[in-house]
C-alpha cells in the first residue's frame, strides 16, 4: 500500500485480504518490526509477537483453522493521534476442525506508519474460543 494510505483504508484492505485467505498479502501490510499483541490471550497462547517473522509464523496456518465469511459491523474510530485508530468489529465464519460456527467480537487499537501496521493490540474474547472448541494459532494447550 502507498505510504500515504490512511490507517482506516489500510485496515479495511487487511480485512478483505483475510476474507480472501491471502495471508502472504496480509503479512505484506506489516512493518518489519511490527508488534501484534493479545492482551487477553489465555494461558498457553501467545500474548505478544514481535517482528514480521513472528507474526508470519502465527498467521501462516490461520485459514486452516478459521474459515472467515464476513466482518459485519466494522466501526473505525479516529483518535487524536492520526496514525492510530480504534476498531470495533465482528468476525464470523466457521471453525474448520469441527465445523462449529465462529463469531468473535473484537476491539483493536492499530497504529500505522509509512503505509504499514507497526502496532496492533487485539482485544478478543478468549472465553468464546474455549466455548467453541477452537485450538489454533500457536496454542500450546
Amino acid at each position: 500500500m502507498p505510504a500515504n494510505t490512511s490507517p482506516a483504508d489500510l485496515y479495511r484492505h487487511s480485512l478483505r485480504l483475510l476474507l480472501d485467505k491471502d495471508i502472504p498479502a496480509w503479512l505484506g501490510l506489516w512493518a518489519q518490526d511490527g508488534i501484534l499483541e493479545f492482551p487477553f490471550a489465555p494461558q498457553g497462547w501467545p500474548g505478544r509477537l514481535e517482528g514480521k517473522e513472528a507474526i508470519a509464523a502465527y498467521m501462516r496456518h490461520y485459514p486452516d483453522h478459521i474459515d472467515l465469511h464476513d466482518f459485519p459491523d466494522v466501526r473505525i474510530h479516529q483518535t487524536t493521534a492520526p496514525e492510530t485508530i480504534v476498531v470495533e468489529m465482528r468476525g464470523v465464519g466457521r471453525l474448520v476442525g469441527n465445523g462449529n460456527p465462529f463469531d468473535m467480537t473484537y476491539i483493536a487499537v492499530v497504529t500505522v506508519q509509512d503505509g504499514c501496521f507497526t502496532a496492533y493490540r487485539d482485544y478478543w474474547n478468549p472465553l468464546a474460543v474455549h466455548e467453541s472448541g477452537a485450538d489454533f494459532a500457536g496454542s500450546t494447550r
